[in-house]
């Protein structure tokens, strides 16, 4: 034991190995350690001693090799070090700490201490104040409305994570997008040979609409066997601000038009699970091509829209 009575994780794991089975024991899955009863962390005493204990917990969930906190299935060598499942298969089946092979070894003792404690969201830094059970977490965690949002920047790779202002500001200075105050917009896209069959993404547009930015997409790709042309909106906010907000979209020419009246997606929900989800006006190309005036060598497509809040 550590000097002042602190657990040290290697001392630790050695001492409880003997609590742990190989997976392919029939007494306990994995199902039934998912669907065990969630225990509360004793609340710890007064004093710095009961804050060590709860910190020291935590460092035993800790993953060696990713330095993240594990969650079932835990594995383990013979020698009691353990780590996560998805570093299992990284580090190729050899122990990172002893070289020892990992085998199918269940670190249930672990999991078992996973179920006693609580534990902050990870985007706590960020202002979420909440504190989970150890199972619950990760679900908390998916759709935590602190949580970073993603560069909703299409048509290139790119990294960035942050909050609105932030994006906003990323936006505008290096992908160089588009910046339009108000809730109408009339946009033309033009594509030089609109008989290539190809994937194509126009610059996005953004729109300041009551305090809150709006993204326009608008892009070319093949659905199923089909050239199609689609436009949709995302909304720089959570999914349940999204709701607030409606916008609907119109295109045509030679006398006929197009419409598709929608909620905005949030940016939470990717450019391509939207495109995939098609929740947004589609146009297949000879229909484009006829609003286009019915000319090959060029398309040149109108779109109008307006958002609007809901009351």
């Amino acid at each position: 034991m550590a000097p002042g009575g602190i657990v040290n994780k290697e001392e630790i794991l050695p001492r409880i190995a003997y609590l742990n089975y190989d997976t392919s024991h029939p007494a306990t899955s994995n199902a039934e350690l998912r669907g065990s009863p969630l225990r509360k962390a004793a609340t710890p005493s007064p004093g710095n001693r009961g804050k060590q204990s709860t910190s020291n917990m935590q460092d035993l969930l800790d993953c060696p090799v990713c330095f993240t906190i594990m969650y079932p299935p835990v594995f383990q060598c013979p020698n009691g070090h353990a780590l996560c499942s998805p570093c299992r298969a990284r580090v190729k089946n050899s122990c990172p700490i002893c070289r020892g092979e990992l085998g199918n070894i269940r670190c249930l003792a672990l999991e078992k201490i996973g179920e006693s404690i609580e534990l902050p969201c990870k985007y706590q830094s960020m202002g979420c104040c909440d504190i989970f059970p150890y199972y619950s977490k990760p679900r908390h965690e998916k759709n935590c409305k602190y949580r970073p949002y993603s560069c909703p920047y299409a048509g290139a790779e790119c990294s960035v994570t942050g909050d609105i202002p932030l994006l906003v500001k990323h936006l505008r200075s290096e992908h160089k997008v588009d910046m339009h105050d108000g809730c109408t917009f009339n946009h033309r896209y033009v594509k030089s040979d609109p008989r290539e069959i190809d994937n194509a993404t126009w610059m996005l547009t953004v729109f300041n609409c009551f305090g809150r930015q709006f993204c326009l997409h608008f892009e070319t790709f093949l659905l199923g066997t089909s050239p199609v042309y689609m436009a949709f909106l995302r909304f720089m906010g959570a999914e349940d601000e999204a709701r607030e907000f409606s916008y609907s979209l119109e295109v045509g020419g030679n006398g006929r038009k197009l419409t598709w009246q929608g909620v905005p997606r949030s940016i939470q929900d990717s450019h391509q699970k939207v495109r995939d989800s098609q929740d947004g006006l589609i146009i297949h190309r000879n229909l484009a091509l006829f609003f286009s005036g019915g000319e090959q060598e060029e398309l040149k497509l109108k779109v109008s829209g307006r958002i609007w809040k809901e009351q």
